[in-house]
């Protein structure tokens, strides 16, 4: 999740250009302290302020599983365990590098890193959450060369904080899965379109690039349609952010990010896992999406 934007002297872009997210905070200490309530963080994950977040939404989520089948603990848990699967299935397969972008509290990394000695994991995050982030894991002494906190700015087009200097702390000649969760859809498509352009052609390097991220798709016809809608311009109102729904069809997405220069997109449906996976159910179809999107190397494709 995002937190603050601090000035970015090495981008190319004047600061003034770079989209504003400095409004979003309240998300990463709420999905924070969902992680640790649920059992998927250390104990110093939890927060005050996330405590007292989760505190003052659980009317309104109790009342949203009552009346619609689904809140938004139900999705923030889905997306998560989803992307958590997937990636175990990565790393058995042979991945041994992840970056996670606007990693906020999550406690992936964390995890991740207590489970599998081989990994290297970069958690990123615009400055001012990165230093917040590698000041709570240097205090409990969970850091280490293989697990790393940097800064990033997403739309930096040089320097350091940008994807490529990033990108640049691995080693090009191993797979890479790049992670990001709570993040696309405070962006309009345009937008983030300059991110996923970027990262297509960032993860061309790597023999094998894969792309995990959450989106919420406005399908027609689909359960709570509105209501998601309706719900998109609350959260865009009070983070005084662009709340974007992407994709109308899972066509549209596979469309979409061939044009960014990817090769292939897995749309994976949290309904599909239930009974595998230990989440949490809705009534309908999750409003939820996890996207799992490939770039190859050209000298692999060669």
């Amino acid at each position: 999740e995002i937190l603050v934007v601090t000035g970015v002297q090495t981008c190319a872009l004047p600061i003034c250009e770079l989209p504003d997210t400095s409004s979003i905070s309240f998300t990463a200490l709420y999905t924070g302290h969902v992680w640790a309530k649920d059992g998927l963080a250390a104990p110093f994950f939890r927060t005050r302020g996330g405590a007292l977040l989760y505190g003052a939404l659980a009317p309104f989520e109790y009342m949203g599983r009552r009346i619609a089948g689904g809140n938004i603990r139900t999705f923030l848990l889905q997306r998560h365990l989803v992307i958590d699967h997937r990636l175990h299935q990565l790393i058995n397969s042979g991945v041994t590098q992840v970056v996670e972008i606007a990693c906020g509290l999550s406690p992936r990394g964390h995890r991740f890193c207590q489970q599998y000695p081989q990994l290297t994991y970069i958690e990123t995050d615009l400055p001012d959450m990165a230093r917040r982030k590698q000041h709570l894991l240097t205090e409990h002494q969970v850091l280490s060369e293989r697990h790393r906190v940097m800064p990033i700015n997403i739309f930096a087009d040089v320097g350091e904080l940008s994807l490529g200097h990033v990108l640049g702390q691995l080693d090009t000649s191993k797979p890479v899965v790049v992670i990001t969760e709570g993040l696309v859809n405070y962006f309009p498509l345009a937008v983030i379109s300059e991110f996923w352009r970027k990262l297509a052609t960032a993860l061309g390097a790597f023999p094998q690039g894969t792309y995990l991220t959450d989106n919420y798709p406005l399908y027609q016809g689909m359960p709570f349609y509105h209501t998601l809608k309706g719900l998109g311009r609350l959260l865009g109102a009070v983070s005084r952010s662009q709340v974007g729904f992407h994709f109308h069809s899972d066509q549209q997405a596979t469309n979409h990010f061939e044009q960014m220069g990817f090769q292939s997109l897995t749309i994976h449906n949290p309904a599909d896992f239930y009974g595998q996976l230990p989440i949490p159910q809705t009534r309908g179809n999750p409003m939820v999406r996890i996207l799992e999107i490939g770039r190859a190397s050209c000298r692999e494709r060669v």
